[in-house]
């Protein structure tokens, strides 16, 4: 009995790679498929919402960007000896297709499929391509774009596919938005895994400008960074405002769905999460991101009426306060950015990509038996 096909993926260390190439995985195994994931010891720490069929193997990775200068030296070596490493496991493991997210651990990984020549493709989550997305571009058979339009080197044909969503978030697409009103309230604040540290200075005195009527009703869960963990949770309790603070929320699906408002960076897993759960938004794009993608993330949302889009230089107490109060006190203009947030969402985004790959993994058969002796 023949062997279920393979795919192989490679993610970076951040949610914004990892939870898209979730969805895929999840998807992928549904149909049949067998799935391994490439990556470093960064992104393993996000390997816990994936299904336990997915063999997680790490790699040997590195970036110029972290590191001092004899880090920065060893780099070609780490990467270099990650590469056959990956070579190895893919001339033992004959994935069919490999597909990579981005990020510098997905460089193994992707080298390994150029170099043997294996069906391949990149999915770029935002709509600047990403350094390491900006080297395979013109080496794989397919560009997925999670965000369209995506800026691709000239002579670069990309698919729109859409960001994938995990399960979690396909389970509340579309779920009833209960909008503000003189009842309990809840806000979730998301920075990210780079850029929290302003949220976590700005939104807790921003919610505490709120007027007391308002204010009374509000409870705020607040991913924060772990050394600013402290500090906003004994801010909010000394405020008399419930909050749950975490590093990392495991349920961000639920809580979304709960909240009559985020506050978030526009990193691309969120901005989708966000557009296909459908709610009402404020959203700060990341100044120090490649490219100021998480701006061109936001635009669409913004455009559309369903985001409040503030520029990181022009991100202030007072004015955060008013534009809390604005979306919070307005329960039919809240209604009407959850629905336009909700109208831009792609939640068949996953099974387009699943089309993709297999559309690769049938071509490469196709090619197989063309190529063989007859």
């Amino acid at each position: 009995m023949a062997a279920a096909p393979l795919l192989t993926i490679a993610a970076g260390g951040t949610g914004g790679h990892m939870f898209p190439a979730q969805a895929l995985a999840e998807a992928m195994l549904r149909r049949g498929w067998r799935v391994k994931l490439s990556t470093d010891a960064r992104g393993a720490r996000y390997t816990g919402g994936f299904p336990h069929f997915v063999e997680i193997e790490q790699v040997s990775s590195a970036t110029f960007a972290r590191g001092g200068p004899v880090g920065k030296a060893l780099v070609p070596l780490r990467v270099f000896g990650g590469v056959i490493g990956a070579a190895i496991r893919m001339l033992r493991d004959r994935p069919d297709v490999v597909v990579g997210f981005g990020g510098y651990p997905t460089i193994p990984a992707m080298a390994a499929a150029t170099l043997l020549r294996k069906p391949r493709m990149i999915h770029e989550q935002n709509g600047v391509l990403g350094r390491v997305n900006r080297i395979f571009a013109r080496r794989v058979n397919t560009v997925a774009c999670g965000t369209w339009p995506t800026d691709l080197p000239a002579g670069v044909d990309g698919v729109h596919s859409g960001n994938p969503v995990r399960k979690a978030v396909l389970d509340r697409a579309g779920a009833g938005y209960i909008a503000p009103g003189d009842y309990p309230m809840s806000i979730l604040v998301m920075g990210g895994s780079q850029g929290a540290r302003i949220l976590s200075d700005v939104v807790p005195p921003a919610i505490t400008g709120l007027p007391t009527a308002l204010r009374r009703h509000i409870r705020v869960s607040h991913q924060a960074r772990e050394e600013d963990h402290a500090r906003v949770a004994d801010y909010y309790a000394g405020e008399g405002i419930p909050a749950d603070v975490q590093s990392f929320f495991n349920d961000v699906p639920t809580r979304m769905a709960e909240a009559q408002l985020v506050i978030s960076r526009a990193g691309a897993s969120s901005v989708a999460d966000i557009s296909v759960i459908g709610r009402p938004s404020i959203l700060v794009p990341l100044a120090i991101a490649t490219g100021d993608h998480q701006s061109a993330n936001a635009r669409a949302l913004s455009d559309a009426g369903a985001a409040i889009r503030v520029p990181e230089s022009r991100l202030e107490v007072g004015t955060l306060t008013e534009q809390i109060e604005a979306v919070l006190s307005d329960p039919d203009g809240a209604s009407q950015m959850a629905l336009a947030a909700q109208s831009l969402g792609k939640p068949d985004a996953t099974e387009a990509m699943v089309a993709l790959v297999e559309g690769l993994a049938g071509r490469a058969a196709v090619q197989d038996q063309e190529d063989s002796p007859a």
